[in-house]
């Protein structure tokens, strides 16, 4: 839309800074003059009301300008070839990992030489889990940051986190990283001045004199971290006031109600970007919009925050994706991709939380029900954006999917959460999962999952007890999982060391700033002379390996596989059976999974009611034909077996 008066202001505002918006400049300056209108809006939507409204919009405009003009021309480069590709990042060639810097290879320095391995996994890109400044001890594995333009010592330098980015850029590799947006550390610089008295940085965060306002808040804020952090708000001795500290103590909640809070947090993740990232992981989204009277998350005002900054982050540095790390109910999820006017244009990405959780379900249960249950939700994601699936991360696994998908599957919600708490903490008899719960509400009942991949699918109690069906079982289990998340759509994102099969590491048990958080018995510390075992056949190591690496290798193959809103699920004929079809230019792929110990009978009929299709189906995963027969006759799945089929 024209704005006569904001597109001179814009103008105006570029001149000063030299930028040719005739010539070399122009395509930035047509962004940014296309999109203005709608980033004025979104502003007012948050800020007209604020009394320095209009001078802190223009330091937006600045803070835009200056982010583009400091954006290294390789970057700029790299931002063109991503718009020749489109949503480039929807591609069935992109596969991810997750990895603890520290952990996975010692620091930054070290990482380049991993990439080799990562290469040959097939792996082409990298969450580096939070890398910047934070109090060890206080750190929250690194979310409780104390500078966000500063490497954590731990890790390395700024500059050898360039050099990583560079390296990777010349692998074609692509690089995610975390921002924290809704708290900082008590350490931070604005913090300090808060506790000095400096009112300036006081109205950063959420300071109060008395507990009036703060126990209003507490009728209606649940608690994330009821066992190790109970409250919202801790009390600050050195200013004699509360502070919300929702997540731990010493995490301060950001007050973006000021928007002086938004244009320093705006104008770091444009650091972030012009560091060469390419996906911007925004930590906990949810949270970053507080109002009295509600529960502080998923509140209107939080959408609006993240659809400002997708504007300006189209404008200044559009080859960078935003993720919106937002683990809330599959309702809520899909909020976080846009709606209404917004449909794509707020996170490019969102973690499929709800269907990893789902998996679990459907492996302790053998029932694929529940799981069926909540897709008609989750096939709502609008097209342009894409999920982050996997089957593991550095979090725990919640149960928040919905009552009714559960009730959909003939079980009580309450006894059926309680089953699974009690099956993948080992508490089941006959479970052989090796877990332990996380965040227990006393009150409520409610807890979530912590453990690794290979130890909640048995390996762990299998190898401890020499059970060689136990160990062929659990690989099997760990495969399928894998697979049913590598195919359904997006980017599949392994967790570093469940590649290969790590069990749960209990040494966080020993650490003073770790042994009150479980969730560390799944963040190994990778030993390279386990990994070496990769090439030793028939090891666990290297089973799981080639398994994982034959699956990458399969997907990026596929086109059919990429995520452009394609997909299919498939009625359910066994409910010990998930299937679901992908289709693109006349290419179609069914993909079937047995959840059950059991081999699994499916009707062929199943492979015949979404269109015609040839008799010969050829299975990518075993390089082998089947034959399509008559409705009659069944497919075969053998006990945790999958398939992935392309009619011939």
């Amino acid at each position: 839309m024209y704005n006569s008066a904001l597109h001179k202001q814009i103008s105006q505002g570029l001149k000063k800074r030299k930028i040719d918006i005739g010539n070399s400049d122009n395509m930035f300056y047509t962004r940014f003059v296309a999109n203005a209108t709608t980033i004025q809006f979104l502003y007012n939507e948050l800020y007209q009301n604020h009394l320095d409204c209009d001078d802190l919009f223009n330091q937006l405009i600045d803070v835009m300008a200056n982010a583009y003009t400091q954006r290294p021309l390789a970057l700029k480069h790299r931002d063109d070839d991503k718009e020749k590709k489109g949503n480039w990042f929807l591609s069935n060639d992109i596969a991810g990992m997750s990895l603890y810097v520290d952990r996975f290879c010692g620091n930054l320095a070290g990482l380049p030489a991993k990439l080799e391995y990562c290469k040959k996994l097939g792996v082409n890109f990298l969450h580096l889990m939070p890398v910047m400044q934070s109090p060890e001890g206080e750190s929250d594995g690194g979310y409780a940051v104390s500078d966000f333009r500063k490497v954590d010592t731990r890790f390395g330098t700024i500059e050898q986190l360039i050099d990583v980015q560079e390296q990777m850029s010349r692998a074609q590799m692509y690089l995610m990283l975390d921002i924290v947006l809704n708290h900082t550390s008590h350490r931070h610089e604005w913090a300090q001045k808060a506790k000095d008295g400096d009112k300036k940085y006081q109205d950063y965060f959420y300071m109060y004199n008395d507990r009036h306002l703060p126990d209003q808040f507490d009728k209606t804020m649940p608690e994330v971290f009821p066992e190790a952090a109970p409250g919202n708000f801790t009390w600050v001795p050195e200013c004699n006031k509360w502070v919300m500290t929702v997540f731990h103590n010493y995490q301060w909640d950001l007050n973006y109600s000021n928007p002086a809070v938004f244009i320093e947090m705006l104008d770091t993740i444009f650091f972030y970007a012009n560091l060469g990232v390419d996906v911007l992981r925004i930590d906990a989204p949810a949270f970053i919009w507080k109002q009295l009277g509600t529960t502080c998350q998923n509140l209107p005002q939080a959408h609006t925050i993240l659809r400002l900054i997708k504007q300006c982050v189209q404008v200044a540095t559009p080859g960078t994706a935003l993720l919106g790390e937002a683990i809330v109910a599959p309702k809520e999820i899909m909020k976080y991709f846009g709606t209404g006017l917004y449909a794509a244009k707020e996170c490019d990405f969102a973690y499929n939380a709800t269907h990893m959780a789902l998996q679990w379900d459907a492996l302790a249960t053998s029932d694929t029900r529940v799981m069926l249950a909540a897709q008609h939700e989750l096939l709502q994601k609008p097209y342009g954006t894409s999920w982050i699936t996997y089957t593991r991360c550095h979090d725990d696994i919640g149960l928040g999917y919905d009552d009714y998908m559960i009730q959909y599957a003939g079980y009580d919600a309450y006894e059926h959460r309680r089953f699974l708490k009690e099956y993948y903490s080992g508490v089941f008899n006959g479970s052989p999962a090796k877990g332990a719960l996380f965040a227990v509400n006393e009150k409520t009942g409610d807890a979530r999952i912590s453990g690794s991949l290979a130890s909640l699918c048995g390996l762990e109690k299998a190898v401890y007890e020499n059970n060689e069906h136990g160990i062929t079982e659990a690989i099997n289990k760990i495969l399928m999982m894998q697979a049913h998340s590598f195919f359904i759509g997006g980017l599949p994102m392994i967790f570093y060391g469940d590649e290969l099969g790590y069990t749960n590491d209990y040494s966080y048990q020993e650490d003073e700033g770790k042994h009150y958080d479980n969730r560390w018995m799944h963040r190994p510390v990778i030993d390279w002379k386990k990994n070496e075992r990769i090439n030793e056949e028939n090891t666990t190591e290297q089973r799981i390996f080639s398994g994982t690496q034959r699956l990458i290798e399969i997907r990026k193959k596929l086109e059919v596989v990429s995520d452009f809103k394609n997909l299919t699920w498939l009625p359910p004929h066994n409910i010990h059976v998930a299937g679901y079809l992908r289709t693109h230019n006349g290419k179609k792929l069914y993909c079937v999974f047995n959840f059950s110990s059991k081999a699994a009978w499916l009707t062929m009929f199943a492979f015949k009611q979404h269109g015609p299709v040839s008799s010969t189906l050829f299975d990518h995963w075993r390089q082998k034909e089947f034959t399509i027969g008559y409705d009659h006759e069944y497919f075969i799945l053998e006990p945790y077996g999958f398939y992935l089929l392309e009619p011939l």
